[in-house]
C-alpha cells in the first residue's frame, strides 16, 4: 500500500495553531531563560515501546517552522513496525528551536503512531477474513487528515472523508426521510450513479428495503452477531455490508468472522491511546 501523507497545505497550519497555543504572547520563557542564543544540541526522537510509525516526517516539521536551521534526519518510514527503543530520528541544530517544538511535536507524533499501532492490531485481528477495516469521522477536529493517515499507515482505510464524499443515510436522517426507501431513492436522485449511497440499517426488514430501493453500501448498526450472519446470506452479494457500533479490538474478530465485508470503528480515532514517545538530547 502506498502511504501519501496528506499535503502541507493540510498540516503546517495546524502545526502552526499548535506552536501559537503553547507559545502565547510570551514565547518560551523557560528556554528564553536557560538556553544560550546560539547553543546547539542533538537529540533522537525515540519510541518508548513497540508501535507502528505514523506522522514522522509531519510532527517533526515542527522544529523547522521554529528555526529552518534545524536538521532531521528520519530514520525510518511511515508504515514501519518498530521495537521499544528504536530510533525513529535524530535532531539537530539550533538548542532553543528543538527544545520549544518538543511538546507539539510529540504530541503529535505520539497521537498519530497510537492510532496507527491499535489499527494495525485490529487489521491482524481480522485476518483471514476478507474484511475491512475502516475508520469513521469520529475524529478531533482539525485533526481529520492526519488521523485518518494514521489509519493508513497501521493498515486501515478511511472510509468516507466527510459529509461531501459519499451519502450516508443515518437513523435521523430516516426519521425525516419517513423510509429507508424514501431515503435512499432520494439521495440517489440528488447525487447520480457514480457517488455511493450508504444507508445504516438496525434490522433484517431495512436491509431488504434498503437493497431494493438500490443502496450500494447497507450499514448494519449495533446488529447481534447471529442478525450480522443472516444479513450477509440475505444479501448474498447485492450490496456491501459494513459492521459498526460498539465493535472494539475485544470483539472484532467475531463481527468479520459473519461475513461482513467492512468493520468500521470510531474507536480507533477517538480511543486509540497514544504511543510513548520521547527526545532524548545528547550529552555533551
Amino acid at each position: 500500500m502506498t502511504l501519501e501523507p496528506p499535503p502541507e497545505t493540510i498540516w503546517r497550519p495546524v502545526l502552526k495553531r499548535a506552536l501559537d497555543e503553547d507559545l502565547g504572547d510570551a514565547g518560551d520563557i523557560t528556554t528564553d531563560a536557560i538556553v544560550p542564543d546560539g547553543a546547539v544540541a542533538t537529540g533522537r526522537v525515540v519510541a518508548r515501546e513497540a508501535g507502528v510509525v505514523a506522522g514522522l516526517g509531519i510532527a517533526t516539521a515542527t522544529f523547522g517552522l521554529l528555526d529552518d536551521l534545524v536538521v532531521v534526519d528520519a530514520r525510518v518510514s511511515d508504515g514501519a513496525r518498530v521495537a521499544a527503543s528504536t530510533t525513529l530520528a535524530v535532531v539537530s541544530g539550533p538548542a532553543r528551536a528543538i527544545l520549544t517544538g518538543e511538546r507539539v511535536a510529540l504530541n503529535l507524533l505520539g497521537r498519530m503512531c497510537g492510532i496507527a499501532t491499535r489499527t494495525a492490531e485490529v487489521v491482524e485481528a481480522v485476518a483471514g477474513t476478507h474484511a475491512v477495516i475502516a475508520a469513521t469521522r469520529k475524529t478531533t477536529p482539525g485533526l481529520r487528515a492526519l488521523e485518518k493517515y494514521a489509519v493508513r499507515c497501521g493498515g486501515g482505510t478511511t472510509h468516507r472523508f466527510g459529509l461531501y464524499d459519499a451519502v450516508l443515510i443515518k437513523d435521523n436522517h430516516l426519521v425525516v426521510a419517513g423510509s429507508v426507501a424514501a431515503a435512499v431513492k432520494g439521495a440517489r436522485a440528488a447525487v447520480g450513479h457514480l457517488t455511493t449511497v450508504e444507508v445504516e440499517v438496525t434490522d433484517l426488514d431495512q436491509l431488504d428495503e434498503a437493497i431494493a430501493a438500490g443502496a450500494d453500501v447497507v450499514l448494519l448498526d449495533n446488529m447481534s452477531l447471529d442478525a450480522m450472519r443472516a444479513a450477509v446470506e440475505r444479501t448474498a452479494g447485492r450490496a456491501v455490508l459494513e459492521a459498526s457500533g460498539s465493535i472494539t479490538p475485544s470483539n472484532v474478530a467475531e463481527v468479520a468472522a459473519t461475513g461482513v465485508d467492512v468493520i468500521s470503528l470510531g474507536w480507533l480515532t477517538h480511543s486509540a491511546p497514544a504511543l510513548d514517545v520521547a527526545l532524548d538530547f545528547e550529552a555533551k
